[in-house]
């Protein structure tokens, strides 16, 4: 039997220990965090293994692919849009042209005073006509039935339709991003990366208008792509179905969804697997891979570097954009202030160099076994602590540790990834 395939055997018995000592239903939906979380990691590989960009702003993509779903699944708030719909985006539209403007006459007119002087009066002309028009609007939209909408509202289209949205919207933030920031040097590259997707969370939450803003988004009503619960428990069927498993009508109903749940990620994840495959062993990967050995030397060899990082850059946003729609859409909820750049940009990165960067089957193998310890060290932390500290009595230091005892799982976080980096410096597995 082979490493790789003794490491996943592994790795799927600690799921499989979960559903027997604990319960099928938190297996399956750690199951289903692990397996968005790879998809998470092979858009990281993309850009890290493929071409050595240090993109530490996961969290922005992910965020962007979570707004998707709210703005493709939710019902649109007609009175919202009919009292300041159009200003928003009449307000919208002038700060595009502002930007194009700007960036025309700054290409077109010479170095100069005159350049300077145009330039300040278009973006300063442009910004003020934005804020007259934008500002009325935003203050007649947040005003409708503000604890239950005060924002526009979606498209009220079926949700499955936000998870290619989400890698276009993704994409998009990439695509700007990296015409700015993709000349900069690796570290400076981190930084800037870091700051744009705390720019884009800072947006999600202050613009109520666009998807409620810190208020969270609860789209129970969204058009689900599996059953509701609540719907399968009226099912005579299904209630046969259950019963005869075993199981009671809410806990067999929760499987079910995440079953369902399970089989649509598994082929999202398939498909991104077999195309990364592709692309690392075609031509083009080829030539990522020796742009990001020797930056020097592939330019000297005619290949437009910066051209080929945006390419890179673009479509592993895209990938992450596509697992930040689905997770939301499995949660139910948007809410701005979860994403974290522990979560949401760090642990994926632990996951991409515990698996192995630039090997896709690595970054998947490194996703379902952090993604098991993020969850279940948590879960498993107090029982562990209530064991080591049975010898001490009762008192505020057995108290403290036991209620600590959460926290274990950046401990073994950190543990982990000094033991793979110390016995396996390129990852569990490496790149070949």
């Amino acid at each position: 039997m082979s490493k790789n395939l003794k490491l996943f055997l592994g790795v799927a018995l600690l799921f499989v220990a979960t559903g027997f000592l604990m319960s099928w239903n938190q297996a399956l939906f750690v199951l289903n965090f692990a397996m968005v979380s790879a998809i998470m990691a092979l858009g990281v590989n993309i850009q890290w293994g493929y071409a050595g960009l240090f993109n530490t702003g996961v969290m922005g993509f992910a965020a962007l692919g979570g707004l998707s779903v709210a703005l493709v699944a939710t019902p649109p708030v007609r009175e919202a849009w009919s009292v300041g719909g159009g200003g928003i985006l009449g307000g919208l539209l002038i700060g595009l042209a502002t930007i194009a403007l700007a960036v025309t006459l700054w290409k077109r007119m010479a170095k100069g005073r005159k350049r300077s002087l145009t330039m300040l009066v278009v973006l300063v002309g442009g910004f003020i006509l934005f804020r007259w028009v934008f500002d009325p609007a935003v203050t007649a939209v947040e005003a409708i039935n503000p604890s239950i909408t005060g924002n526009l509202g979606g498209f009220g289209l079926p949700v499955l339709l936000a998870w290619p949205l989400g890698g276009l919207l993704a994409a998009g933030a990439a695509w700007a991003i990296g015409k700015t920031a993709l000349g900069l040097r690796s570290d400076y590259l981190a930084i800037a990366t870091l700051g744009i997707a705390e720019i884009i969370i800072a947006v999600m939450k202050n613009e109520d208008w666009l998807a409620r803003g810190v208020k969270m988004m609860n789209m129970a009503q969204r058009p689900w792509p599996v059953p509701y619960e609540v719907n399968l428990q009226r099912n005579e069927t299904f209630l046969s179905l259950a019963n005869s498993m075993g199981f009671d009508p809410v806990t067999g109903s929760s499987i079910f969804v995440k079953l369902v749940y399970l089989v649509m990620i598994l082929i999202v994840l398939a498909l991104v697997i077999w195309l990364s495959e592709r692309a690392l062993n075609s031509p083009w990967g080829r030539m990522m891979r020796a742009i990001r050995d020797n930056e020097d030397a592939a330019r000297a060899m005619g290949k437009d570097v910066t051209r080929r990082h945006l390419q890179v850059f673009i479509l592993g946003s895209a990938v992450i954009g596509i697992a930040g729609a689905i997770l939301t859409s499995m949660d139910g909820i948007l809410n701005p202030g979860t994403y974290q750049p522990l979560r949401f940009t760090f642990l994926i990165w632990v996951m991409v160099i515990v698996g192995g960067s630039g090997n896709n089957w690595g970054a998947v193998l490194g996703a379902m076994l952090i993604g098991w310890l993020w969850l279940m060290v948590e879960a498993l932390g107090p029982q562990v602590m209530s064991l080591v500290t049975a010898g001490l009595s009762e008192g505020p230091l057995k108290a403290h540790l036991v209620d600590s005892a959460q926290h274990m799982r950046l401990l073994t976080l950190g543990v982990i990834l000094l033991l793979v980096l110390r016995f396996s410096p390129k990852g569990l597995l490496p790149e070949k």
